[in-house]
């Protein structure tokens, strides 16, 4: 996200074999297509933290960036040399973000987990799914909406701070907690008596108002007419007005509406839903969003130039836009493509550099 905004950004890998995504099975070719997905627009340098210089190299590094991100759990980075503390002494100004499962704090610090285990604690997990079970969401929501995106509010919110005031900063990232922030509006609304239970919400698709409903032809559509003018003209569209009147009257006509979806097809639905804007859009399978005229139209899908790969790779554009100005799109880097020419930038000399070779603290000038 910060390289597509302008940032550079540099990927730290260990020499040894680097990001494991780049392995992950789906491969397009030579590396995972998750890799290209998250890693364009950054250079990459093989550094071995652990490895005699690695540490100190890391912390000169530093000093001539305005920004180290991580992502191992707490003391990792301390236990190699280079954590806040050592960071702090190398450059006064230093911006370190942290993003963790559960946060630098609490008895839950050390533990392991993933995206699901986040979810779960935070709540999301048990709003998501039908009322006898809860189910997993098809996306990574505490990673990318509770982690991501929170540590580049965060990061944002350091360099302003530094501008003002010379003074570095550690961002605390907990993906638990940037889960549990997307509860905000449910927490607000169980204060004023509204059920927290799964299914019992007021978005959680009770409302007949506020649903996915089967089309004619298997395929579904979302009607969001949550205020009652959207409501009101979508039932006086359909030729059915005496339904606005039962809105707010239990679950609402979700019967009547069950049968009025069942008359037109998907799409059929989706050009009336934009010819009286009632808030009634198709559901798009991943596939199909790809050729929809709005999202192609403001380009939120990229074609990355890859030539390792002999092709371009598809990607999904940061929904950020400065001034209408277009991210470069750079293919995501090969493992150390780029660390002679980083370190180079940074002041290290020929002799520095080779003396981190020897030592097996940088990959080989070949990777």
């Amino acid at each position: 996200m910060l390289a597509d905004l302008g940032a550079d950004v540099v990927k730290l890998e260990d020499p040894d074999g680097g990001d494991y995504l780049r392995a992950l099975p789906p491969l397009a070719g030579a590396e995972s297509g998750y890799f290209h997905a998250l890693n364009r627009n950054k250079r990459s340098l093989a550094l071995d933290l652990g490895a005699p210089g690695g540490a100190a190299a890391f912390l000169k590094l530093a000093r001539t960036f305005d920004v180290v991100v991580e992502s191992f759990r707490p003391g990792v980075l301390d236990r190699l040399g280079c954590g806040w503390e050592a960071l702090r002494a190398a450059s006064p100004a230093a911006i370190l973000c942290s993003i963790t499962g559960y946060g630098q704090t609490g008895p839950y610090r050390d533990l392991a987990g993933h995206d699901l285990d986040y979810c779960a604690l935070a709540g999301v997990l048990a709003r998501n799914g039908p009322p006898e079970a809860p189910l997993p969401l098809g996306v990574p929501v505490a990673d990318l909406a509770g982690g991501a995106w929170p540590a580049v509010a965060g990061i944002l919110a350091a360099l302003h701070r530094r501008q003002a005031s010379g003074v570095g900063a550690r961002v605390d990232v907990s993906m638990t907690e940037g889960a549990l922030s997307l509860l905000a509006l449910a927490h607000g609304g169980a204060a004023a008596g509204e059920p927290l239970g799964r299914g019992e919400g007021g978005l959680d698709g009770r409302r007949a108002c506020y649903g996915v409903y089967r089309a004619a032809d298997g395929r579904f559509v979302a009607l969001a007419a949550l205020e009652p003018r959207f409501f009101r003209r979508f039932c006086e569209a359909v030729g059915r007005p005496e339904l606005a009147a039962r809105q707010l009257d239990g679950d609402g006509p979700r019967a009547e509406l069950e049968a009025v979806f069942a008359a037109r097809t998907r799409d059929e639905w989706a050009a009336f839903g934009r010819e009286h804007d009632v808030c009634l859009a198709p559901v798009l399978e991943p596939a199909e969003s790809r050729e929809d005229p709005q999202l192609r139209a403001r380009g939120a899908f990229l074609e990355v130039p890859t030539p390792r790969e002999g092709r371009a790779m598809p990607g999904v554009a940061t929904p950020v836009r400065l001034d209408g100005a277009t991210a470069p799109l750079r293919p995501a880097p090969r493992l150390g493509e780029h660390g002679d020419e980083v370190l180079r930038e940074a002041g290290f000399d020929p002799e520095e550099v080779a003396s981190l070779r020897a030592a097996g603290a940088l990959a080989p000038s070949s990777a």
